[in-house]
């Protein structure tokens, strides 16, 4: 029986609120890695460093070659909404072999050339050392995680965010757990191993998840992981969205590295304090997601459906319960500002450097909300092109000029995160200009 979208705050919520859940776990382990890190015993501060910037250059890695995850959950509503999911039944497979054999080449090349990549962030001495060798174990991850990934794309296509959340939690669990046993050690059984336990912790986890992913898919859903040939006839038009995704995620990853890069060049004290600030950043964005993340589900399928009033009507919903959860969250953060910041160090000058920028961070969050939900609709309607664009505008006519003037008036922090700023503000009001243009006529 085909159901029809439920577009009700009770609806939206059976969905986004699995979602959220699921899409917190991962920057929850980047961030439980950074706390547990920032509070080791020796080389607190490089540690917290090092984590940052390999950290950041792994997520940038995974946000790139995850952009599948978005063709694969758009393609599945869509056939859904039209009712012939029977005609994609060999695509699945088809794009699962593909990320894995593509993210198993990339981990070949970058941990071959891991101390030269950090060096290009800037980073020396025992931060590079610390860098690498915390890459070179968390890297082993990559072909798991682009597995998991795609498992989510194909439960969101079928508007199932419920498996998801439990694979989501079950890694969050045991990396956290795993992360406090191994970075510290458990006396008489495992000696402490420093910021190589939090590495092996999160590799252990990205398996576990990996393993209940295929068991889910098998179990839950009407496809099958057994690879045949022909190619399907939709995986021309999925590897093209993913080639634009990935275009558009190299864009967005230049921000991200220049922000990292500077950050390193300021000090130790800098990106230490950028760490943190950037993983809570993270945080929220991945917990607004989840309202994005309904629109990526919901939008595919209304569109397989032509229905443009619905959709209309989704995009004023997600967009207003978005916002209010990140004026939620902001406050929350801005009663607890600052032992927020001891959570994840002790040191007073790195301390002072998050305070002096974290403010930013709470009131820009808005601005982030209204961006992502467009991004997931835009990504639910296929329209990899338009993302493609917008990114590549916001990111060197947006944050690179806004970051390179704030530099050369010294403005160090406050010269990223006015630049992530105009980043967020370029990529909301780009959105929804176009959205309004497009789809406001079909509403009536």
């Amino acid at each position: 029986m085909h159901k029809e979208s439920n577009i009700t705050f009770k609806g939206i919520n059976k969905l986004a609120i699995p979602a959220i859940i699921a899409g917190i776990s991962e920057p929850l382990l980047s961030i439980t890695d950074t706390a547990i890190v920032g509070n080791i015993q020796v080389n607190p501060t490089e540690a917290l460093a090092a984590v940052g910037i390999a950290g950041s250059f792994i997520s940038a890695l995974v946000w790139i070659l995850a952009q599948t995850r978005s063709a694969i959950s758009a393609i599945v509503a869509k056939y859904l909404g039209a009712k012939k999911l029977d005609e994609i039944a060999t695509l699945p497979a088809q794009i699962i072999a593909i990320n894995v054999l593509l993210s198993a080449i990339i981990y070949v090349t970058t941990v071959f050339f891991a101390k030269e990549i950090f060096q290009m962030y800037n980073a020396d001495g025992l931060i590079l050392n610390y860098s690498t060798e915390y890459f070179k174990i968390r890297a082993i991850g990559f072909p798991l995680t682009l597995f998991v990934f795609s498992a989510y794309g194909i439960f969101r296509g079928l508007q199932n965010t419920f498996w998801p959340m439990v694979i989501s939690i079950v890694g969050a669990v045991l990396n956290v757990g795993l992360s406090f046993a191994m970075v510290y050690g458990i006396e008489g059984l495992i000696n402490p191993m420093h910021i190589k336990g939090a590495a092996w912790a999160s590799v252990i986890a990205q398996a576990v998840m990996a393993i209940l992913s295929l068991i889910l898919i098998l179990k839950k859903t009407p496809f099958s992981l057994k690879i045949k040939f022909p190619f399907n006839k939709e995986i021309k038009n999925l590897l093209s969205i993913s080639v634009n995704l990935i275009i558009r995620a190299i864009a967005l990853n230049v921000a991200l590295y220049l922000a990292n890069s500077y950050a390193t060049n300021y000090g130790d004290n800098y990106i230490a304090a950028q760490t943190i600030a950037f993983q809570i950043w993270l945080f929220f964005a991945f917990f607004i997601d989840g309202y994005a993340s309904v629109g990526n589900i919901v939008s595919g399928k209304l569109l397989g459906e032509n229905n443009y009033k619905k959709m209309w009507k989704l995009s004023i919903k997600l967009s207003r319960y978005s916002i209010v959860i990140s004026i939620l969250l902001s406050v929350v953060c801005a009663v607890f500002y600052f032992p927020i910041g001891k959570l994840f160090s002790q040191d007073p000058l790195v301390l002072n450097l998050f305070y002096s920028i974290f403010w930013i961070v709470l009131i820009m969050q808005p601005i982030n909300a209204v961006a992502f939900v467009f991004d997931g609709i835009f990504k639910g309607l296929a329209e990899a092109v338009t993302l493609r664009n917008l990114l590549i505008v916001a990111t060197f006519l947006g944050f690179l000029p806004a970051l390179l003037i704030g530099d050369y008036f010294n403005l160090k922090l406050y010269a990223i995160w006015i630049a992530f700023t105009v980043w967020m503000l370029l990529r909301a009001g780009i959105l929804v200009v176009k959205f309004r243009s497009k789809y406001l006529h079909k509403n009536t």
